[in-house]
């Protein structure tokens, strides 16, 4: 069978949507544009192809051109992007453009559309390579998805199982033309130093070391998939009533092969930062060690996890409280507080003198509505469950000296019986 009718084979299995090539000019994406290109059922679905100039090289433009004139002479439409690297993000130039690229590709794709990219069988087995160099697990030393959702539509990679020699032999059989990007020579970029320095290396030794390195991603890729359906099955049941709460020693006493993934699928969720491994060690060491007046916490990135009593908490670290902070409110409007969020009154009511507004300094005490006795505010908020982190960022409503509000977990009878409430919307996660 051909790569022509590999392809179409493989065409044939795909949802309905329209295709996209990823088209950089290298000799790769020109075999697979030219392949597409050619096919019935690929024009059939609407075949158009797209470039990202990244400007990191003086003749970027003359490449866009290029990639024009293929386009034309294939009779394929071709969307040209420039687009901005980054390149104090501290992972290095090569990973800047491809979160550069990506971008693109996501912002252009159309609803159900599928981006072809011409990754291959080697570029498999060097990502195996990198994943493994980076302490990965399955879903890491996975790799590559043939397909999966991406942006608006889906990625497609239809060549993981073709070689590179079998793709040089389509472009030498149909005398394509092809660019040779100098940066692919620099031996300083990761991917480069295996593919010119290790693998040939390891191809001396191992003919089939390629083909063995995807082999290998297939299985952990099956491994990873059933993990992450398990880690789901297992998350459901040990999540709390709060989405951002898990049981914590539920979690604890998951297997090693789940814990790290349930932590994992559950931060993504969130839309938080993943952790490190020695994050998930140090998270694991102070859950086991701490006793249980202790307040663990890990940070990392943006995010961090505390345990309070018998949940762990992921959030995002809350604004400063200032210190000493005080404001007049007569009620009659929201009130924007200075650590984020906001009180109003329901119904709206204009107070004189006005209400004073400030944080717990410490020693508050309030009678709560339908309580005998005066209750001090810290063993209040301790009853509620009320996580400490928290408990600084709650207004406190004072009128005439006396505490009427706290937020809107407490009233007095004065304020209840007056039919006003007291509304708190709590400050966002930044």
């Amino acid at each position: 069978m051909s790569l022509s009718d590999r392809l179409d084979s493989a065409l044939a299995k795909l949802p309905p949507g329209a295709l996209a090539v990823g088209y950089s000019g290298g000799a790769d994406s020109s075999v697979l544009l030219h392949t597409l290109a050619r096919s019935a059922s690929a024009r059939a679905r609407g075949l158009r192809a797209i470039h990202v100039d990244h400007g990191l090289h003086a003749d970027s433009a003359a490449w866009s051109e290029h990639c024009r004139a293929v386009a034309a002479e294939l009779d394929v439409a071709l969307d040209v992007v420039r687009v901005e690297v980054e390149r104090s993000r501290g992972t290095g130039l090569e990973d800047s453009a491809r979160v550069a690229r990506r971008a693109a590709f996501a912002r252009l794709l159309l609803p159900r559309e599928i981006l072809a990219l011409a990754h291959h069988r080697n570029d498999q087995a060097e990502t195996v390579l990198l994943k493994l160099l980076r302490g990965a697990g399955p879903e890491g030393l996975g790799g590559m998805r043939d397909l999966r959702g991406f942006g608006a539509g889906y990625l497609w990679r239809p060549l993981l199982a073709e070689s590179r020699s079998t793709l040089l032999a389509y472009a030498h059989e149909y005398e394509l033309h092809w660019l040779d990007d100098p940066s692919n020579s620099d031996m300083t970029l990761r991917r480069n130093f295996l593919r010119g320095d290790i693998l040939p290396r390891l191809r001396r030794r191992w003919r089939d070391a390629d083909a063995a390195l995807a082999h290998s991603a297939v299985w952990a890729r099956s491994a990873a998939d059933f993990i992450d359906g398990e880690a789901r099955k297992a998350l459901a049941k040990m999540q709390g009533l709060d989405p951002a709460t898990l049981f914590w020693r539920d979690w604890l006493a998951l297997p090693d092969a789940l814990r790290d993934p349930v932590l994992r699928l559950w931060l993504r969720e969130l839309r938080l930062d993943e952790p490190a491994h020695f994050h998930v060690a140090e998270l694991e060491r102070q859950l086991r060690d701490s006793g249980e007046d202790r307040l663990p916490c890990v940070t990392f990135g943006d995010s961090e996890l505390r345990r309070y009593r018998h949940l762990l908490y992921a959030l995002r670290p809350l604004p400063a409280v200032p210190v000493d902070w005080e404001t007049q409110w007569d009620g009659s409007g929201a009130l924007p507080l200075p650590a984020g969020g906001q009180l109003e009154l329901a119904p709206p009511q204009k107070f004189e003198p006005p209400l004073v507004v400030r944080y717990r300094r410490g020693g508050e005490r309030i009678r709560p509505a339908g309580s005998a006795h005066t209750r001090e505010l810290r063993l209040l908020l301790q009853e509620a469950g009320m996580p400490p982190w928290l408990r600084g960022h709650i207004p406190l409503v004072f009128r005439d000296g006396q505490l009427i509000a706290v937020g809107d977990l407490f009233f007095n009878s004065a304020l209840v019986d007056s039919g006003t409430r007291i509304r708190f919307d709590p400050p966002a996660a930044p």
